[in-house]
């Protein structure tokens, strides 16, 4: 049995864990997009490693594109077999993958029209109407409950907190056991249940976004209140660049509370959205896997104004009076939000408050570094606004967290792989791990590499 790293290997995106049981079966788990730098993303159109008519099945942890969003390209180039998930994931893929699709296609259509792109013309990877053939290859299965992924090898999926249908992958193949984390959310979220306990396993790939970070104690309701009022009060526009899943709900959850606590002044609060404004309607199907009741998703979906159509989104860079948008993506790498950036961006009075992590290379990571314009559509923007971060809303764990989770299995596995962080992170966590539990079998493994278990 051989395992293959073909992405989430010395970086955080493109998630792809390729898996050789026997001469017959090749399993994929997970099959994200490579984001990021442009180094990272020319390896969305060319891995070669990856032949997707020799697959027998795909297993997706959680629906986030860097988990999730290969896969209509994977089934576009010939594979046929069935893609396991949880149906939360399955929900969430319903809106991520034929919105990435349509993305791509307005993106290439844009870029056509303006002649930016080195390509001619340039091309989406996939489009929406191939992102939707995609999930005729879903297969839902429960939490906790064992199926067979062919003869002889057996699945489960596990609860572990981060966004909906979020979870770990127990493997169980001829006496061995293999566990993959996905990305693993918080022990104690005001929003997500919380991470079951994780199982005894023979080999672990565990994530490592957070592998070399604590997360802030300050409470980020007060941070938000104060970012909000500082931003009113100079008469100014808080543009709020977010992921539609998870982090979105989470930002609107604590923008309502505020406002019914009169910690906020009642000014309009826009989801710039779609996949937002679904994923936040789908929220209140799921009580599974969050903590609010169904009064607090209802304030969430009759609090906000959901913006519904290009026009009316072209139409909030017209106002001047002070207002929240939050808008799609997180790292500001594409979206509307980037088009409200260009727009309220070069305003000292407004802000552009980032929410989570921003990888390597994207404009998020940028403007937080102190970039005074950035390149969106082919043209640099001046940035003036305000640039704020509020780092304690990440819904991946950090490495306190992680330890923890992993000291309650109480485990002594054969090797563990590091993988979904940054060099540094990994190799910190890697320390952590060695000194907590005198592990010497912890690796981090690079891209393409393969070990035999």
């Amino acid at each position: 049995m051989d395992i293959t790293f073909l992405g989430a290997a010395q970086g955080v995106t493109g998630s792809k864990f390729l898996v050789n049981f026997d001469d017959e079966h090749q399993v994929l788990f997970d099959c994200g997009l490579f984001q990021g730098l442009k180094e990272l993303r020319l390896r969305n159109r060319a891995n070669p490693e990856l032949d997707p008519k020799n697959l027998t099945a795909i297993v997706l942890t959680h629906a986030h594109l860097d988990h999730s969003g290969y896969v209509p390209l994977v089934v576009k180039k010939g594979f046929k077999g069935p893609i396991y998930t949880t149906p939360g994931t399955l929900d969430l893929c319903k809106i991520l993958l034929p919105d990435a699709g349509y993305i791509q296609e307005e993106e290439a259509r844009f870029a056509n029209k303006h002649k930016f792109s080195k390509h001619h013309p340039a091309l989406p990877l996939y489009t929406l109407e191939e992102a939707k053939a995609s999930l005729n290859y879903f297969k839902p299965k429960p939490y906790n409950e064992e199926f067979e992924l062919f003869p002889g090898c057996k699945v489960t999926f596990h609860r572990v907190g981060h966004i909906l249908g979020a979870s770990y992958v127990q493997v169980d193949y001829q006496g061995k056991r293999i566990v993959f984390s996905g990305d693993v959310g918080r022990l104690n979220d005001f929003l997500m249940k919380p991470p079951e306990a994780l199982c005894q396993t023979d080999y672990l790939l565990i994530e490592s976004t957070y592998g070399d970070r604590k997360h802030d104690e300050d409470d980020p309701m007060e941070e938000l209140a104060a970012v909000v009022n500082r931003t009113i009060k100079r008469g100014g526009v808080l543009i709020i660049p977010s992921f539609a899943v998870g982090r979105t709900q989470s930002i609107l959850y604590l923008l309502t509370q505020l406002r019914k606590q009169n910690k906020i002044p009642r000014v309009p609060i826009y989801l710039n959205s779609p996949m937002a404004t679904s994923a936040t309607k789908l929220f209140c199907q799921h009580p599974e896997d969050h903590l609010l009741s169904e009064a607090e998703c209802q304030d969430i979906n009759s609090d906000v104004h959901f913006v519904k159509d290009t026009e009316a989104s072209i139409a909030l860079n017209a106002k001047s009076e002070p207002m929240i948008i939050v808008a799609g993506s997180g790292m500001a790498t594409g979206g509307r939000v980037i088009h409200h950036i260009k727009h309220f961006g070069g305003d000292p009075k407004n802000t552009i408050l980032f929410v989570g992590y921003q990888a390597a290379g994207t404009r998020g990571q940028a403007m937080l570094q102190g970039a005074k314009e950035i390149k969106i559509h082919g043209a640099y923007v001046p940035i003036r606004a305000e640039v704020a971060l509020i780092d304690n809303l990440s819904a991946h764990a950090d490495y306190p967290d992680i330890i923890n989770w992993i000291k309650e299995a109480k485990m002594n596995p054969k090797k563990v792989f590091i993988v979904h962080g940054e060099p540094g992170a990994q190799d910190h966590l890697r320390l952590r791990l060695q000194d907590e539990f005198n592990w010497d079998q912890v690796v981090i493994p690079k891209l393409g590499e393969s070990f035999t278990l």
